[in-house]
């Protein structure tokens, strides 16, 4: 993975209108926190949304799987970078650590996202993505203004009421 990389997280799991395709959102984290979308597999999707929520299944889905397989052969998933874009099409790299070293292995971000999640270590897109599709959010302001409704809600004291 090169360094220039930047951390990213999921910021929604969305079917997209126009494609009626299924596609992840991804944020930069710091900076300028860049935008993106890339679509993905129903089953995908899926498998995403649900370990974003925490659901426990009455048996492992396919990547909990891998996730579990791993661990037992003391293998970590210590990070997936999304690495370039040709053509419309995203690939990835899954980073593994073992008692013999890193193994990089050529993912789909998809899959490596929905491991990632699973594994609960960092995700990162190459800083040449993020250039050529990242896109800064408009803001309209709802953000600061939750922000400062939250302030206000955790400051409140019965006394500001009066009788």
């Amino acid at each position: 993975m090169a360094d220039d990389v930047r951390g990213i997280e999921i910021v929604a799991i969305r079917l997209d209108p126009l494609a009626n395709t299924p596609a992840m959102r991804l944020r930069e984290i710091d900076g300028s926190r860049r935008e993106f979308d890339i679509f993905i597999g129903a089953p995908e999707a899926s498998s995403i949304h649900t370990a974003l929520e925490g659901a426990e299944m009455p048996r492992p889905l396919t990547h909990d799987l891998f996730v579990m397989t791993l661990q037992r052969l003391d293998v970590t998933i210590s990070k997936v970078c999304i690495t370039e874009v040709v053509d419309g099409t995203y690939y990835a790299e899954m980073h593994l650590e073992s008692t013999t070293g890193v193994h990089v292995i050529s993912c789909r971000p998809s899959d490596g996202v929905a491991l990632a999640v699973r594994a609960e270590c960092p995700i990162y897109a190459s800083e040449d993505i993020l250039d050529a599709v990242g896109e800064v959010p408009e803001s309209d302001g709802a953000e600061e203004i939750l922000e400062e409704f939250k302030d206000f809600i955790e400051n409140i004291n019965p006394e500001d009421f009066g009788r």
